[in-house]
């Protein structure tokens, strides 16, 4: 099969056509991931991390072009993308740093753990090391930041690990713009042929979850394929980890004293729900709030928002059948409809129903409807709503907004935090800081493993495996382990 590139705003195709990935050619490209893995793995920290600061110069460098590229592709608006751009090679950078680090604790991997052992206890030395060659399935509503040099491969590539990137078929050239320019990169920094390649087609994906020289995957994007493919990796003779990010519906929960402030609360609902037309993995897509408090202002700001336009048709047809499947749950009304525009417009829609046909309904209600379509659900006794969240399914992020001197307040956070990796106090959960206390992932079917964050310094930590080396003489250690021992010997002489 062939794919095109198709202007959202449109519906015209332009660009040359991008061809699936034959088998032989797979083949080609795993084979040559295998045999950079070993040579990748040992390359010393400072040359990944120049070859990750390579990588980050040449996108800054074409960074207008490659913007105005993916908004052809996308629609999402060349000041986002450009915004976008800086922000994936800030992530390349944050991961070189982490590699130049001598601070112990930011080290990413083959560190030994320091100390003499305790009198009759084995001497252990534990390193982590890289898995091997991983599979990166790229996402539509990221182009950059989660997409063929986005967060998955920067800390891949950190950890030792050759990528192989699935693109994804919204944005291809922009895809085939970014390999290139990741390649030329590590070219330039001797890193071993086959450390890096971008494949296209479903059965090419398919196929990296499956093949036996693939160590690991990640993956963003719909429910339905993530869990089609972390089924994949579960069911091989040999399962490896997927660290799928499969959506949510990222609850608001407002107290009373949060809903005093309703036009301001209402007008950065709709903000957040409508950014990017509500294409984020965070949108908020429920707000819970007292009865008659913010439901008309709500539908105010809505009335005054656009909703802007799907990334491509499977999105916006999606949509639809998600948002009429909700406003039939039992209980629930459309309360705004915005108005269809041209080609692939996303019209905000705002839906309301009330704690109890909430609860009598939780399973229909936190379908998620990506795009710009939110659930307000008023409660009278706040024990309904604390209910309600106990019945979701795991959300990346929840929110509360109050007041901290409620007695509420401290109710409505630990029920967040029962259900969410993160929980946002009286601000909006779209917009994911990197740094490294950022936690990106929640429970499933959130994300398909929660214990380590695809945004952020810990991402690294998926793509490596500890070993304990246990009363090992020193020449038969890793160099990086027979190093430390050579430096704890050369102490005790020295006193």
């Amino acid at each position: 099969m062939s794919i095109r590139s198709v202007n959202p705003r449109t519906g015209a195709a332009f660009g040359p056509e991008f061809v699936d990935t034959t088998k032989s050619e797979m083949e080609a490209v795993l084979d040559a991931a295998v045999a950079s893995a070993r040579p990748w793995a040992a390359t010393a920290r400072v040359v990944r991390a120049q070859a990750l600061e390579a990588i980050a110069d040449r996108l800054d460098a074409d960074g207008d072009a490659l913007a105005e590229l993916a908004d052809a592709e996308t629609a999402l608006g060349a000041a986002r993308l450009s915004g976008e751009v800086s922000r994936t090679t800030y992530q390349l950078r944050m991961f070189a740093s982490l590699l130049r680090s001598a601070d112990v604790s930011w080290d990413m991997h083959d560190e030994a753990v320091a100390g003499a052992p305790p009198a009759g206890r084995p001497d252990l030395r534990r390193v982590l090391a890289p898995l091997g060659p991983v599979a990166v399935f790229a996402a539509s509503n990221f182009p950059f930041a989660f997409s063929v040099a986005g967060g998955d491969t920067a800390s891949a590539l950190a950890a030792g690990c050759p990528v192989i990137v699935k693109a994804h078929p919204a944005h291809p050239q922009t895809s085939a713009a970014v390999g290139a320019h990741v390649r030329a990169a590590l070219d330039r920094t001797d890193a071993p042929a086959g450390t890096f390649a971008v494949v296209h087609g479903f059965e090419a994906g398919r196929g990296l979850v499956l093949d036996s020289r693939v160590r690991a995957a990640a993956f963003t994007g719909s429910y339905e394929g993530g869990r089609a493919l972390f089924d994949l990796a579960a069911g091989r003779p040999d399962p490896i980890p997927f660290y799928g990010e499969l959506g949510s519906v990222n609850p608001v929960l407002v107290t009373p004293g949060g809903a005093r402030r309703s036009a301001e609360l209402a007008a950065g609902y709709v903000e957040s729900l409508t950014l990017g037309a509500g294409q984020f993995c965070t949108n908020p897509g429920l707000l819970l709030a007292p009865r008659d408090t913010v439901l008309d202002a709500v539908a105010a700001a809505a009335a005054q928002a656009r909703g802007g336009t799907f990334l491509y048709e499977g999105i916006a047809s999606r949509f639809e059948e998600r948002a009429a499947s909700l406003s039939k749950v039992e209980g629930v009304r459309v309360v705004y409809r915005g108005a269809a525009g041209s080609g692939l417009s996303a019209p905000v829609v705002i839906m309301a129903t009330d704690a109890e046909s909430a609860l009598a309904n939780a399973g229909a209600l936190q379908a998620e409807c990506f795009g710009p379509a939110g659930i307000v659900v008023e409660y009278n006794d706040p024990d309904d709503a604390l209910a309600f969240v106990d019945q979701l399914h795991g959300c990346l992020v929840a929110t509360v907004h109050g007041d901290e001197s409620e007695p509420l307040a401290a109710q409505f956070v630990s029920a967040a935090a029962r259900v969410a990796g993160r929980v946002v106090w009286n601000g909006w959960p779209t917009g994911v800081a990197v740094s490294p206390a950022q936690h990106h992932g929640g429970p499933f079917p959130s994300t398909t493993n929660a214990l380590h964050t695809s945004v952020g310094a810990t991402a690294v930590y998926r793509f490596l495996r500890p070993i304990a080396f246990q009363n090992m003489p020193s020449r038969l250690m890793p160099d990086v382990v027979r190093a430390q021992v050579l430096t704890e010997q050369d102490a005790v002489g020295d006193r």
